[in-house]
């Protein structure tokens, strides 16, 4: 019996999104090829991990002169030429078509696969759920629920990468995680562009709260649901509700908060101001004592001046952020923001680092305030894993359980960003 090629290497940069779509190539792949192919899963956040892409992209050319390289992801969508004229390139495919079986699939006898296959992605109105057995090596997956955006702030370009928002419908989304649960996977995260936007297409209208429920109520062996990035203005009361009585649903939200300073946020066209973000932190912590929330941050928007970016480092306080995504404003061709008058490029990397260092230090006040607390730990590979709150937790690795189990683990130490169990625990 011959075994199946393993499928291609996948390079995969950016957001969850693209993680898991990553996994659905490589389904879609293994077995009948490209087993000989690289694809280049691309970002198109900030110039740098459009950078970070073509530097990969030459560097898997050079490392496999015989591989067919195709490039893909919202980089590839926005700008198809750039990549097709790259001499390292044999193929370009869009957002959607990635998603595509037959995309991966040998060519008729006598044809060619055309070299650029990236069709009108603003003209997509539906998004099918896509099946996986899981992810190689985890024990947490992520399963798409949203796609696509139909807001459109000043520094973001991604909707036009990635299409009008739509939603999978709640069956499939519940038979994904299903299947997720009896592969062996013990935490699923919900992901897509703008999750909260979660089933404004759909009959009914169901929320991302009803989705939460369902997947809940209906797949009772989920050990973990996590909830992947959200508006702060757009949490459902069905989700707050969970929030508050249901423990399977983690303690740690991801809010996309960008700014902490009015006329910033209003100017980057985002639907919430500095008060609501805080009181939206008060009201969830006082539902669930023990959340944790991280935080999108931008750093150096256009016309930001001093002021202006004290009052988004002192929301890290305000609100009690503990995990923090810090970005320097990098324009993006085609959106409102780069045609603003600009912070110059050091004064937005230094405050980017300030951001950054006001961010460590209160996950290092978080991860002291857990030293002697039990925690309940997904082990991912032998000797790490993740608490509830989202806190990386290391142990002696030939100690306490397999990957895939939760464990109780007794905090020791605090260092690096990291929790530290005692080895007698």
């Amino acid at each position: 019996m011959t075994t199946p090629p393993a499928g291609p290497e996948i390079i995969t940069f950016g957001c969850r999104l693209n993680a898991y779509e990553s996994e659905v190539m490589r389904e879609h792949a293994r077995g009948q090829g490209p087993s000989d192919a690289v694809i280049v899963n691309t970002c198109a956040v900030t110039k740098e991990a459009e950078r970070q892409a073509r530097q990969a992209i030459r560097r898997a050319r050079r490392e496999r002169p015989d591989a067919r390289i195709i490039v893909t992801g919202c980089s590839a969508q926005i700008d198809p030429a750039r990549y097709a004229a790259m001499a390292e390139v044999d193929q370009v495919v869009g957002n959607q078509e990635k998603l595509r079986a037959h995309t991966f699939a040998p060519p008729v006898e006598g044809s060619e696969h055309p070299r650029v296959l990236v069709d009108d992605i603003m003209a997509v109105r539906e998004t099918a759920g896509h099946l996986i057995r899981g992810f190689e090596g985890r024990a947490r997956a992520f399963v798409q629920v949203q796609q696509g955006c139909d807001h459109r702030c000043t520094f973001c370009i991604i909707p036009y990468g990635r299409g009008p928002s739509r939603s999978v419908p709640v069956g499939e989304v519940v038979r994904q995680v299903r299947l997720l649960v009896e592969g062996g996977t013990a935490e699923v995260v919900l992901s897509g562009v703008d999750i909260t936007d979660y089933g404004k297409d759909l009959p009914g209208r169901p929320g991302l709260g009803q989705l939460a429920g369902r997947i809940l109520r209906l797949v009772p062996e989920l050990r973990r649901l996590r909830i992947s990035s959200v508006d702060p203005v757009e949490l459902d009361r069905d989700l707050l509700r969970l929030i508050a009585e249901e423990e399977r649903l983690m303690p740690h939200l991801h809010l996309s908060l960008q700014a902490g300073d009015d006329l910033v946020l209003k100017r980057m066209k985002r639907r919430h101001l500095r008060a609501d973000a805080v009181a939206l932190c008060r009201q969830v912590r006082q539902l669930r004592p023990d959340v944790v929330f991280g935080a999108d941050l931008i750093a150096g928007f256009p016309t930001e001046d001093e002021v202006m970016f004290a009052n988004t480092l002192s929301l890290v306080a305000d609100c009690g952020l503990t995990h923090l995504h810090v970005f320097p404003y990098s324009p993006r061709p085609g959106t409102p923001a780069a045609r603003m008058p600009q912070v110059p490029s050091a004064t937005r990397k230094a405050r980017a680092a300030r951001l950054r260092a006001a961010g460590e230090g209160a996950l290092s006040r978080f991860l002291e305030s857990r030293i002697g607390c039990d925690e309940q730990v997904l082990v991912e590979k032998p000797g790490f894993g993740h608490s509830t709150q989202f806190a990386p937790v290391e142990w002696p690795h030939d100690r306490h359980g397999l990957p895939g189990e939760i464990v109780t683990l007794r905090i020791a130490a605090a260092a690096s960003g990291r929790l530290l169990a005692r080895a007698g625990a």
